[in-house]
């Protein structure tokens, strides 16, 4: 009989779960994208689930919340438009959890979050100015955009900072309860 990793299990029902918190109200930009993605570049030692699995619950909670509770489009909305921006920067994120987050500690997740919301803020950011709809494309615009995006960074960190702690948090002491009851028996 095959055993079941349970650690592996728990990783990703913690990230399907984060990642439907995302239809809760909230502040804005106070989501688990970024957290969802250095938790499953750490944890999941399978590169491809570790790609996938948050990449598709990001995906999949975006479907929900374009198609039926935001209701930005005219139409059903696969993919919505800058969506390769906010993407990219959860893959590379995804590469920061592989890579950064080897050994789990308070600072090393305080590090990779703090890293990451300001990774996500500069190319999402960019992205809205490149797609030339709403800034001037020049050094100006592009300045425009950064400084008038400054107030959502706020729920940017707040979300990555609190759901790091909530994932690994979780997790870790997970691990440490179910250590303590295997010695215990």
């Amino acid at each position: 009989m095959k055993k079941i990793n349970l650690t592996y299990i728990g990783v990703i029902a913690l990230i399907l779960f984060t990642s439907f918190t995302r239809i809760i109200p909230h502040m804005p930009n106070f989501t688990p994208i970024g957290a969802m993605a250095l938790f499953g570049g750490a944890y999941l030692s399978n590169k491809y689930y570790a790609f996938i699995i948050p990449i598709l619950s990001l995906w999949l909670s975006d479907l929900i919340l374009n198609n039926f509770i935001l209701n930005y489009y005219d139409q059903f909305t696969w993919f919505y438009p800058g969506f390769i921006w906010q993407y990219g920067s959860f893959f590379i994120m995804i590469l920061i959890g592989f890579v950064f987050l080897k050994k789990i500690s308070f600072k090393n997740v305080f590090i990779a979050s703090l890293g990451s919301s300001l990774l996500f803020f500069v190319i999402t950011n960019f992205g809205v100015w490149i797609s030339g709809t709403m800034y001037t494309m020049d050094l100006n615009g592009l300045i425009a955009c950064y400084l008038l995006a400054i107030p959502f960074y706020k729920g940017t960190l707040l979300g990555f900072m609190c759901y790091s702690a909530f994932l690994f948090g979780v997790l870790e002491f997970s691990k440490y309860k179910l250590k303590t009851i295997k010695n215990h028996f």
